[in-house]
Order: structure tokens, then C-alpha cells, then sequence
């Protein structure tokens, strides 16, 4: 998810990250998940189907519907998403719990298969998808005023590589909101109370590019 404001934000006199505001299913995932690292390749998998079905649309939209995706989506089992047949798209297709959009179930069926390969590859999703930032996570320092880009360097190379290995919908955009999502960076600001928590995790003088 991408961060647009700049101001902190505070709710019940804790500082937050702006974006957080004060919806309830904003605040609980921003203060329990967003920034927090995970290594779990089934997590990973979801915050990738999700991410994907983020697309054009605000992130809280996906997230009011998270559970109607698990369901869908046989609790995020990459392998079990990877034998969604045609039949199995079409009746996704009417879904109301989702975004009933062909193209983004097509790719999650695709992304699965490909997530598959890679776990082949390297052991675990994770073992591949953190070795973009050497294990653990890039720690930013952002200040009331300033706000995270849109994609780095990293991101770019991680979604090329991405789509050289089938995936879609992975664009750099979408794997920088991915990365900002499973603590691949910290870009709490620095005002807020959650970033303290996960510097703890740092490469101590590691910089995002």
C-alpha cells in the first residue's frame, strides 16, 4: 500500500502513519501488520493475490474483503490455487466476496503456478523473495512532510525478475506497496509509534536506493 499523506495522523493519541486515519479496519492492520516481516510463504502468497487485486483501487477496498478472498482463494495455498481450472474462474466470476475482475483471478491462477516454481527453485518463496534485500529488513527514516516513493530500485528488480519467471500483475508499484506490506522496508514514519517496534529487525546503515 502506498502512503500519500504527509501529515501524522493520531488516533486516540497515538502517532500513526497518516494513511491510517481512523477506520478501524485501517488501524488494526496498520498497527498489527503493515511493516511487520514475514517469512511464512503461504502469508507471502496472500499479500500477493491481494496486492494484485489492489490494482486501480484503494487498498482498503481489498481489505474489507480479505476474507472473502481466503475463501475463494482455498485459504491461500498456492498449490491448491495453482489447479484452478477454467470452470473454477468462471464461478470466481460470481463471487461477490471479490473483485470479479477475469484478468486478476486469471493471474492469481497463473502467479500460483509460478510462485510453485520458485519455491522449487530456492527452497521457500521467502528464501527467494527476501535475498532482494539480503535477509532482513531496509530501514527508512521518513519525517512528517516527506513520503516513501513509489518504487526503488530494489522493487524494479524484484518485479523484472518477477515477470521473467510468469508472473503478472507484479509491476514495480505493486511489489514496493508488496515489499512496504511483509516488512521487506520499514517506511513507518518516524513520528509513528509502531516504527520503533520494527527497527529492532534492521541491517544497521543499509539505505534504500
Amino acid at each position: 500500500m502506498l502512503v500519500k499523506e504527509s501529515a501524522v495522523a493520531k488516533t486516540d493519541t497515538i502517532n500513526r502513519c497518516p494513511w491510517a486515519g481512523t477506520d478501524p479496519v485501517y488501524v488494526q492492520y496498520h498497527d498489527q501488520e503493515w511493516g511487520v516481516p514475514v517469512y511464512d510463504d503461504r502469508k507471502l502468497f496472500e499479500f500477493l493475490i491481494l496486492e494484485g487485486a489492489q490494482a486501480g483501487l484503494s487498498w482498503i477496498t481489498i481489505l474489507k474483503r480479505r476474507e472473502g478472498y481466503r475463501t475463494a482463494f482455498a485459504g491461500f495455498y498456492a498449490n491448491k490455487v495453482a489447479r484452478f481450472n477454467k470452470k473454477k474462474i468462471s464461478a470466481l466470476m460470481q463471487d461477490g466476496g471479490i473483485i470479479r475482475n477475469r484478468l486478476k483471478i486469471e493471474s492469481a491462477v497463473k502467479n500460483a503456478r509460478a510462485f510453485l516454481a520458485v519455491q522449487e527453485e530456492f527452497g521457500s518463496f521467502s528464501a527467494y523473495q527476501w535475498s532482494f534485500v539480503d535477509g532482513a529488513p531496509v530501514q527508512n527514516r521518513w519525517n512528517p512532510g516527506q513520503k516513501p516513493p513509489a518504487s526503488t530500485e530494489i522493487s524494479d528488480a524484484f518485479s523484472k525478475d518477477l515477470k521473467r519467471r510468469g508472473f503478472s500483475f507484479v509491476g514495480s508499484t505493486i511489489i514496493y506497496a508488496h515489499m512496504q506490506a511483509v516488512g521487506m522496508v520499514n517506511d513507518h514514519l518516524v513520528t509513528c509509534f509502531r516504527r520503533k517496534a520494527l527497527s529492532s529487525r534492521s541491517i544497521v546503515g543499509r539505505k534504500l536506493k
